[in-house]
């Protein structure tokens, strides 16, 4: 069946943010400690969207990262949420366990209540073990129940050189990651539940209607243009750590920064990474030609043609030396034939770049188109003699 191709060259053409699917890349190769190194024992940077390495150092060392933990206990949370099982109304019992916790902590009494929400900001800008652990309790009903599903989740997310021990990051005998698994729970995170950014943002508030004040961890909220997160620890174990994101112009970016030696190395080394990744790259995004149509011609169908669903073109990691342009290819037969599923394939949409292949999204039927049958053209013929007798 011949095929028409349609071709569309873009630098940076805008398209509908509700449209953009998950991102494509160029082969990036990315840094490492030969081009520049960094005062921590391990580190990545990573494209938000795509998950794109752009620096690594030791990044596959397994080591404790303190209450960077608290970001897989938040995804769970956040989870259950969605799921609808638990309410940010919710009062949260304090049980002696968590009471017990040591650390960074807004020390919690056993038997005080205090709201999902509420213990969400505790953690979020504080990094409160106590309140970390009652949620725990709370959403899988024990700490070790819960833990059990960090390691389940863990395992989903393919972290597979992470292992949890506990909720809160306090360091513990085999409570192990890297920091590439670090940056797969991150995006994670900020992919799947951008609402973190209400939490992880604050920089003060306070809780117990106004007694305990509570003051953000991540110091680069003050000092960094488009920060956006997500976590700081700090253990003797773990040294000083952060998983730091920043979005600047469509762009966004992961630094996890593990075993620094000092709060201001751990700032210096995430701000390092991220200012290499924004000097260095840049987001693209593609969109359909003008000329893509709303409909194709079907043969021997019900009905004579069939609406079209395209997964519009998604953004494009690219470096920044490089001017070559994308390219969006839209393949589609001139017909179809009947019958016509809705969600069955039609076409494709492709972006290129430098003939460099770097996505292809399908483009489908929106709706059935049923066979022209014998029962069918029989009923039009009546129905067509009984209009023009």
């Amino acid at each position: 069946m011949k095929l028409r191709i349609l071709a569309l060259l873009l630098c940076a053409a805008i398209l509908a943010p509700a449209l953009i699917l998950p991102a494509a890349a160029q082969s990036i190769t990315p840094a490492t400690q030969a081009d520049f190194d960094l005062p921590c024992q391990a580190a990545i940077l990573v494209d938000l969207d795509t998950g794109t390495v752009l620096y690594e150092k030791n990044a596959d060392e397994q080591r404790p990262i303190a209450s960077i933990t608290k970001v897989m206990t938040l995804l769970l949370t956040f989870q259950a949420l969605e799921a609808g099982k638990v309410s940010l109304t919710d009062i949260v019992p304090v049980s002696e366990h968590a009471y017990g916790m040591g650390g960074s902590q807004i020390w919690l009494e056993p038997g005080e209540q205090m709201t999902l929400n509420d213990m969400l900001k505790a953690i979020c800008i504080s990094s409160a073990n106590d309140a970390a652990v009652a949620v725990a309790e709370y959403i899988g009903g024990s700490e070790e129940a819960f833990v059990q599903q960090m390691n389940a989740e863990a395992a989903r997310l393919g972290m597979t050189s992470t292992h949890f021990e506990n909720a809160c990051g306090l360091d513990e005998a085999g409570h192990l990651s890297t920091a590439r698994d670090v940056s797969v729970m991150s995006r994670e995170m900020l992919l799947h539940h951008t609402e973190i950014a209400d939490y992880c943002t604050i920089w003060t508030d306070t809780l117990r209607g106004g007694e305990t004040q509570l003051v953000n961890t991540n110091k680069l909220l003050k000092s960094y243009q488009g920060i956006t997160g997500l976590k700081t620890g700090t253990t003797g174990g773990a040294g000083v750590c952060i998983s730091a994101s920043a979005e600047r112009d469509g762009l966004g970016l992961v630094a996890v920064i593990l075993g620094s030696p000092s709060g201001k190395d751990r700032f210096e080394a995430a701000r390092t990474l991220l200012d290499y990744g924004f000097a260095n790259y840049q987001s693209l995004t593609a969109q359909l030609p003008e000329e893509a149509p709303e409909t194709l011609p079907v043969l021997r169908g019900a009905e004579q043609t069939v609406e079209l669903t395209y997964t519009a073109p998604g953004s494009v990691l690219a470096s920044k030396t490089d001017a070559t342009p994308l390219e969006v290819q839209l393949s589609l037969p001139e017909s179809v034939e009947a019958p016509v599923t809705a969600g069955q394939k039609i076409g494709s949409v492709t972006i290129l770049r430098g003939g460099e292949m770097l996505a292809e999204y399908p483009v489908s039927a929106a709706n059935d188109v049923a066979a022209l049958s014998f029962g069918l053209c029989f009923r039009r013929l009546v129905e067509a003699l009984l209009l023009h007798g």
